[in-house]
């Protein structure tokens, strides 16, 4: 429905509508048309703007008693009165009333209180579908359902991954051992490579920058001399490698050296100088595969007992602010298992007394808490999960080796106090 026109004639509007006349009697100028009359003695003034009404001419208001007239007002002067229809100053006769218009009975909007509305949550916008799909996934039907993650153990790492590499790992140590001996060689020097690696890798972190190629060599002929030449050569080389990582580092200049330098001398002590205590157990002779077998089933023990308690029993953190998953539980645990089995495999092999086996087993076990334990308080202060991810499940070589390097040391100093080496 149209609305009336407020500045015309009570009909509605439309395109059919006539023309209405003009409210000034300009003869120059027909009804409908748009265009200004040519200059002459009636023209508008010059000064006026190209829209201004004449200065002294008021006749467009409409008086108050017809504000809807026919025809224009026949008068020069204002109406009477001087005002427009709602009484104001300005002499617009097409003003009109307020309430004369719709939306003058529309009552004002109130501001409503919003306390009982729920608060509006930001969603984030939805993200436009592309053309095509991530890699990995596939659309669900009712004949394939949606591809689920696979779901991780609840010590946080892929179970059987984890079981896998652990088997090609104790594989490759224990064949060479009991076959070729001096491939554990071959292998313990690999380790020792891969483990400096890592953690030349890892110390980076904190802007130290040790030197790779004077800790890797140096690592590697660590081992050799503990293989052939004993404990005295270990030292001896310990210190060699620490003294050729310094004038090696010279070269680089002095910026930042003593922090190098220091982080150098961690990992020398750390990787090569503690597995080569695995070199001085293998050297043995007549039973040095056997010393390393009853020391690497100790720690394997120990990690599988606290493991397995850790998951079932564990509920009071050991270290939690070093490492959150191990518990007293799966301490308790570790130390039971490793106790057990190498009071059980001491007496067989080598006629130990079970209760200095259990000892034994005691012992290793602690050793190889405090070395995972230490392993952590390091990746925590460097800021990293894994030390590399080499190994599925595991993460780097470090990651399995924490506990072997803190064990050996202590398996070389009792079985020699518990099993004599003869000659």
């Amino acid at each position: 429905m149209s609305h009336p026109d407020p500045y015309g004639s009570i009909e509605p509007r439309g395109w059919d509508r006539p023309a209405p006349a003009l409210p000034w009697p300009e003869t120059d100028l027909e009804p409908g048309s748009w265009q200004r009359p040519a200059p002459g003695p009636d023209a508008w003034p010059a000064d006026a703007g190209a829209y201004a009404r004449p200065a002294d001419r008021e006749a467009y208001a409409r008086p108050d008693t017809d504000p809807f007239p026919g025809g224009p007002w026949p008068h020069d002067g204002p109406p009477p009165g001087g005002r427009g229809p709602r009484g104001d100053d300005r002499p617009d006769g097409y003003d009109r009333p307020d309430d004369e218009f719709p939306t003058a009975q529309i009552a004002p909007v109130r501001d409503e209180p919003t306390d009982h509305l729920p608060a509006v949550r930001d969603e984030p916008a939805p993200e436009p579908p592309s053309g095509r799909r991530s890699k990995g996934r596939r659309r669900a039907s009712a004949e394939r359902p949606p591809t689920t993650a696979p779901r991780s153990s609840k010590a946080g790492r892929n179970l059987p991954a984890a079981i896998g590499v652990g088997l090609g790992l104790g594989a490759a140590i224990v064949v060479p051992l009991f076959f070729f001996l001096p491939a554990f060689l071959a292998v313990l020097a690999a380790a020792v490579a891969i483990g400096i690696w890592e953690m030349a890798r890892a110390v980076r972190r904190s802007g130290a920058h040790p030197p790779l190629v004077p800790l890797v060599a140096g690592g590697v002929i660590m081992v050799g001399l503990a293989w052939f030449a004993g404990p005295d050569a270990l030292c001896l080389g310990l210190l060699v490698t620490v003294l050729g990582t310094m004038i090696w580092r010279l070269g680089d200049g002095p910026g930042n050296y003593q922090r190098d330098l220091t982080a150098a001398t961690l990992i020398v002590v750390y990787v090569p100088f503690l597995a080569g205590f695995a070199a001085l157990l293998a050297a043995a002779p007549d039973d040095g595969h056997l010393r390393v077998l009853v020391t690497l089933v100790a720690v394997v023990l120990s990690d599988t007992g606290g493991y397995a308690a850790g998951v079932a029993f564990g509920k009071r953190p050991m270290a939690p602010k070093i490492s959150p998953k191990k518990s007293w539980e799966g301490f308790a645990g570790s130390v039971t298992a490793a106790a057990v089995g190498s009071a059980l495999l001491l007496w067989l092999l080598f006629e130990v007394a079970p209760w200095w086996g259990a000892l034994f087993g005691v012992a290793i076990s602690c050793a190889a808490v405090l070395g995972d334990l230490a392993e952590s308080m390091i990746k925590r202060d460097l800021g990293v999960k894994d030390m590399s991810n080499l190994l599925p499940g595991h993460g780097g070589l470090m990651d399995r080796l924490d506990s072997i390097l803190f064990a050996v040391p202590t398996a070389y100093l009792l079985l020699a106090v518990f099993v004599p080496v003869v000659g």
